[in-house]
């Protein structure tokens, strides 16, 4: 967003406006944002055969999805209803990299009959799938580096006590799993966390990468993952994507040589694309003063964006209603019957009941991890593009959440 003539603007259209034509809550994204992360990503890394796998478990609304696909991107999904929906936003199953955690073998075999790339982390799936398939259906394997990233436990996925991935240390398991059963690996696959700064850390995990892929002679990719961390307030450091991509690119090009061939690089990006192209708009119910604390209500809550209670994210907040009043301090805080604070002791311009407030970088993990605790709707969704909103999902009714309950007559 951007302050236009004393208002606040996204690609020139009043957010306020936004607010009034299509209600709050509501998630409003800028496609040229989303296009803009793309296209950085791909100078980043300009002499290398890359492909980008968007991690949609971050955003998987289908005009998203369809934004991504005309833009080049590909997709990383984690769920067979993931899967269904990337092929119903126009993707082949084989730009669909398929990454499930403790699934059903019935999932994994429905997603081999879809044709998608498999992308398998734990060694009794694989024995499970080398009977079943053996060398007819060839895999990815995903690899636990034990590389502790980007400081925060619970958004790290590569450290010793995680549950994702096939430890380095079972490669001698793992490589006889694979030769007894003949299964063909065509890539390896690695994804320590997010809000990853250094691109030593990449670089680490690449050097384990790089090691473990002598013992795979049909490979024909390496996935990074992602974990590039976002500004989520002033004066944030943020992942310098073109110092990795010259550190990395030097790296990829040498390993490949030794290899003995020319592989392709993946990366499955999912908050660095969506994140900051997104904003919830919340409409402030009542201002609240207590002996301590001076709250702001809003008509949202954990429900539609929790990552700041589940992870203590931080998500800049402003006032788009007043942009130039006097500055206080507010807690702002949801209507959900749970302690759901989106922002403890701000510093905003005065608010009023009836304000428009909008969180930033709500693009990511924002709807797609929302629900409908005490019954509330989810809200609606708009994308911006090319200078137009266009309506990407509608707005919930008490019909919606009722549609598949089964009422019992007593």
């Amino acid at each position: 967003m951007e302050i236009i003539n004393n208002r606040y603007t996204i690609q020139g259209i009043d957010a306020l406006d936004l607010a009034g034509e299509f209600g709050t809550p509501l998630y409003v994204y800028d496609a040229a944002k989303i296009t803009g992360r793309i296209e950085e990503l791909k100078s980043a890394f300009p002499d290398m055969n890359m492909k980008i796998k968007f991690a949609c478990k971050a955003l998987s609304n289908l005009s998203v999805l369809k934004l991504m696909r005309k833009q080049g991107a590909e997709l990383d999904a984690v769920s067979i209803q993931e899967v269904l929906i990337g092929l119903k936003a126009g993707y082949k199953p084989s730009e669909i990299l398929f990454t499930p955690n403790c699934v059903s073998f019935s999932e994994i075999k429905e997603a081999v009959n879809l044709g998608v790339v498999i992308n398998i982390d734990n060694i009794s799936i694989l024995e499970h799938f080398g009977n079943e398939f053996r060398d007819s259906v060839p895999v990815c394997i995903r690899l636990n580096p034990h590389i502790m990233a980007g400081g925060n436990k619970k958004i790290s996925t590569g450290h010793v006590d995680s549950k994702f991935g096939i430890s380095i240390l079972q490669m001698r398991h793992l490589l006889r799993v694979i030769h007894n059963y003949k299964v063909k690996v065509i890539g390896l696959h690695m994804h320590t966390g997010s809000d990853i700064l250094d691109a030593e850390v990449f670089l680490r995990g690449a050097d384990i990468l790089f090691e473990a892929a002598y013992d795979f002679p049909d490979l024909q990719f390496l996935d990074f993952g992602s974990g590039f961390k976002v500004a989520y307030q002033e004066g944030d450091v943020t992942t310098d994507i073109h110092e990795l991509g010259a550190k990395l690119g030097k790296a990829f090009k040498a390993f490949c040589k030794n290899y003995g061939r020319k592989l392709e690089v993946w990366f499955e990006p999912g908050k660095f694309l969506v994140s900051e192209a997104g904003v919830l708009l919340v409409r402030t119910n009542v201002i609240k003063t207590t002996p301590a604390t001076v709250f702001a209500g809003v008509d949202s809550g954990m429900n539609h964006l929790i990552r700041p209670m589940m992870y203590e994210a931080y998500h800049e907040i402003v006032n788009i209603s007043n942009p130039n009043g006097v500055k206080r301090i507010y807690t702002v805080v949801g209507y959900i019957c749970e302690t759901d604070t989106f922002g403890l002791d701000r510093r905003m311009s005065e608010i009023r009941e009836g304000d428009i407030l909008a969180i930033k970088n709500a693009g990511a993990y924002g709807f797609s991890m929302a629900s409908n605790y005490n019954s509330r709707f989810r809200p609606a969704e708009v994308m911006l593009y090319e200078g137009k909103a266009f309506l990407i999902r509608k707005r919930e009714t008490l019909e919606d959440i009722l549609n598949n309950q089964v009422e019992i007559e007593f």
